[in-house]
C-alpha cells in the first residue's frame, strides 16, 4: 500500500476531528501528525517529510501562523518539498498572492460553499499520483546536488522518521546509538557496531548493545502491533517476537540504501 502521508496544521479541534474521521475511511491517506504550532509544524515536516501539508493560515488558538510555516520552509533543506494546501478564513487576495510566492500550491477558502474537511481530503486523493510523482523527481534532483554533510543530515532525518513510526522513544538511551548504527551499516557493513559506538560515546560495548536492544524491546511492547507490522516488514527470527539489534539495524540500513 503506497499511503499518501499528510501533515495537518490546524488549531480548530472540531476541524481536526473531522479530518481524522474522514481520513480513517480511506486506505489511500494517512495523517502522520497534527499540530497547531508553526514551530512544531516545521519540525514535523523535517522529520516526517510528508507528501502534503494541510496548512491553516490562522492559528489563533495555537502559536505562529501558516505564513510562518511557509517562510520557514524556504530555509529548510529537504530532500523533497511537500505539496502545500492552504485552508483559511482570510479572503485577502494580497495575502493569497504572498502565500503563493512563499510556496503554497493551492488555497481553499473556508467560506466557499462546498468547503468541508472531507472535500479537502478528496482533493488531495485526486492529486495523489501527481503529487507523489513530482516529489520523487524533486527528491532525485536535490540528491544530485547535495554535499556530504547535507546527505548525512538527510539520511539521519529519514532514520529518525522510521524510528518515530514504530515508537522508538527519543528519550531512550539506545535511540542515538541506533541512529548511528544504521548509518554505519549503510556506509560500511560491520559486525563491530557496539564497539565502534562505544568508543564514540565512551561506553562499554555491552552497555551500548543493551541500550539498543532495550529501546527495540520497549517499542515492540508499547507500540500498536498493526503499526509495527506495517512499518517493519522483515521476518523476526527471535523466539521472543522482537528483532535482535543486528536484525533491526541491518533491516533499516538495507531499506534506506535501496531508497537512496
Amino acid at each position: 500500500m503506497n499511503s499518501f502521508t499528510i501533515l495537518l496544521v490546524e488549531d480548530d479541534a472540531d476541524a481536526c476531528n473531522a479530518f481524522i474521521k474522514y481520513s480513517e475511511k480511506s486506505d489511500d491517506i494517512s495523517i502522520v501528525s497534527i499540530t497547531n504550532s508553526s514551530a512544531k509544524a516545521l519540525m514535523d515536516i523535517r522529520d516526517y517529510v510528508p507528501d502534503a501539508v494541510i496548512l491553516d493560515l490562522e492559528l489563533h488558538k495555537g502559536s505562529g501562523s501558516g505564513l510562518d510555516v511557509l517562510r520557514g520552509l524556504k530555509d529548510m533543506p529537504l530532500s523533497a518539498c511537500p505539496y502545500i494546501l492552504i485552508t483559511t478564513n482570510n479572503s485577502s487576495n494580497t495575502t493569497y498572492e504572498y502565500a503563493r510566492q512563499l510556496g503554497a500550491d493551492y488555497i481553499m477558502s473556508k467560506h466557499q460553499e462546498d468547503y468541508s474537511e472531507e472535500n479537502v481530503l478528496n482533493f488531495l486523493i485526486m492529486m495523489k499520483s501527481v503529487i507523489q510523482s513530482k516529489k520523487k523527481i524533486s527528491s532525485f534532483t536535490s540528491l544530485t546536488t547535495e554535499n556530504p554533510h547535507q546527505k548525512h543530515k538527510r539520511i539521519e532525518q529519514r532514520i529518525i522518521t522510521e524510528l518515530n513510526y514504530i515508537g522508538i522513544s527519543p528519550k531512550a538511551v539506545g535511540y542515538q546509538y541506533l541512529i548511528d548504527a544504521i548509518q554505519i551499516v549503510m556506509e560500511n557493513p560491520t559486525q563491530n557496531l557496539s564497539t565502534l559506538i562505544g568508543k564514540k560515546y565512551k561506553k562499554t560495548e555491552s552497555s551500548v548493545e543493551r541500550a539498543m536492544q532495550n529501546a527495540i524491546n520497549r517499542a515492540w511492547k508499547q507500540t500498536d502491533i498493526d503499526e509495527l507490522i506495517y512499518h517493519y516488514t522483515a521476518r523476526i527470527h527471535s523466539e521472543k517476537g522482537v528483532p535482535t539489534t543486528t536484525e533491526f539495524v541491518y533491516y533499516y540500513a538495507t531499506k534506506l540504501n535501496s531508497e537512496y
